[in-house]
C-alpha cells in the first residue's frame, strides 16, 4: 500500500506536515495508471481521476475546505487551510454513464 498526496500547493502541503500526514510521496500530478489495490490518494482531484482511483481498487481522501468565493484563485497558506477548516474526507467515486445526455 502506497500513500501519495497530489498537489503542487506549498501551503497544501505545510498543512498536511502540520497535520502529521504520514505519506510515501508528494506529486504535482497523478496517473492514475499506476494506483493499487489498496493506495491511498489524498488531494483535490477532479471527479473523473477521483473516479479512476477508485476502479482501480484505490482510496480517494479529498482535501476539503470551506472556501468564500473571494478566496478562490489565490495561494492558500497552511493557516488559511486552517481558517476555512481544511479536512480530508473519503469519497468513493462511481462513473454512472460516460456520456449521459447521449441515449444508448
Amino acid at each position: 500500500m502506497t500513500t501519495l498526496f497530489v498537489s503542487r500547493h506549498p501551503g497544501a502541503l505545510d498543512w498536511a506536515a502540520g497535520e502529521g500526514l504520514a505519506v510515501d510521496a508528494v506529486i504535482a500530478h497523478l496517473d492514475p495508471q499506476t494506483i493499487q489495490p489498496g493506495d491511498v490518494v489524498i488531494g483535490t482531484l477532479p471527479i473523473h481521476l477521483a473516479a479512476r482511483v477508485c476502479e482501480r481498487g484505490g482510496r480517494y481522501l479529498h482535501l476539503s475546505l470551506e472556501l468564500p468565493p473571494d478566496w478562490r484563485g489565490r495561494e492558500l497558506s497552511a493557516a488559511d487551510l486552517r481558517r476555512f477548516g481544511a479536512r480530508l474526507e473519503e469519497y468513493r467515486v462511481i462513473p454512472i454513464a460516460a456520456d449521459p445526455l447521449r441515449p444508448d
